[in-house]
């Protein structure tokens, strides 16, 4: 099964679009069809992110939704650390690929990453649909 690696502005923007790629992409982890790779780190950003103030319109049984979800994620914890991204907080996002043997890092923020990371992919929403060679729902 294709194992990814969310960065949390896929989370937002599924929250927020619920009928973008990125929804798509959750719909495809809730429907079993990805395995997504979550570490400590990148849960408690999930949750810190999810809960801001300029959130609070989001209903909270979506936030918690979201959140349930990525706790019923495949853990994994990285045992290094990781410097190559601009943005500190999105080398986790390296690490988390890395240790869980991510095939994709998906991301709307491609240029804070490489293009690949060892053997994962960095890619948006859309790519990956693509890459598997399935389309979102109109």
């Amino acid at each position: 099964m294709t194992r990814v690696v969310l960065d949390t502005n896929v989370l937002v923007s599924a929250l927020l679009k619920q009928h973008g790629a990125e929804a798509t992409v959750l719909f495809l982890v809730t429907d079993k069809k990805l395995t997504w790779c979550v570490s400590p780190a990148i849960f408690a950003e999930y949750e810190s992110v999810l809960r801001r103030p300029k959130f609070s319109s989001v209903p909270e049984t979506y936030i918690a939704a979201f959140l349930t979800l990525a706790a019923e994620a495949e853990s994994v914890q990285p045992t290094f650390r990781i410097s190559k991204s601009p943005d500190e907080p999105d080398n986790r996002f390296l690490e988390c690929a890395e240790a869980g043997k991510a095939d994709y890092l998906v991301t709307g923020n491609k240029r804070h990453f490489p293009a690949r990371w060892k053997t994962t992919k960095v890619v948006s929403a859309r790519q990956l649909l693509e890459a598997l060679s399935l389309t979102q729902p109109s």
